[in-house]
């Protein structure tokens, strides 16, 4: 196997992989909504920092118990989901049976835009609510997979050879 066809085949697995897993996260969002939606809202109802020992902070006032909100919240991060999955497909596709990267790289560049735009909103979401403080791995969570964003931005836009 050549350079070439090798870098394509690592770009290749890895514009699949993320097809795969972005459609796999709508998915679970789609089918568990009320769940999801319960999560996100523990989250913005700051019910952990409450349980014992509560953490007594000036940031409590932020809370928001209104399951619509947290609804409305998941429903933007799903859209942007289902976002980032067609437009992954879509660059794989490219990657496989079209112009290859040079057609495939806008579609996945939107893919990563969108999933990183999730991720933020989930980033900005759980500071503002002190997810920090008793959801820390969630947040770590979320610090790996903006990571794992910005590889695969730098993984689709070098140039390689």
């Amino acid at each position: 196997m050549n350079l070439s066809t090798s870098l394509w085949l690592f770009q290749a697995v890895h514009a699949i992989g993320f097809a795969v897993w972005l459609s796999i996260a709508a998915i679970n969002n789609c089918r568990c909504f009320a769940a999801s939606a319960a999560a996100v809202g523990g989250t913005m109802s700051m019910a952990l920092l409450r349980t014992a020992p509560a953490v007594e902070t000036p940031l409590l006032a932020r809370a928001i118990a209104s399951t619509a909100v947290h609804r409305a919240a998941l429903l933007m991060v799903l859209a942007l989901q289902i976002a980032a999955a067609l437009a992954c497909w879509v660059g794989s596709f490219e990657l496989f049976f079209g112009a290859g990267l040079a057609g495939a790289r806008p579609w996945l560049n939107m893919a990563l835009s969108a999933f990183a735009a999730f991720l933020f909103a989930m980033h900005v979401g759980g500071i503002w609510f002190a997810y920090w403080i008793r959801q820390e791995t969630l947040q770590l969570t979320h610090l790996s997979l903006l990571m794992w964003v910005m590889a695969a931005f730098f993984l689709f836009n070098l140039r390689w050879q």
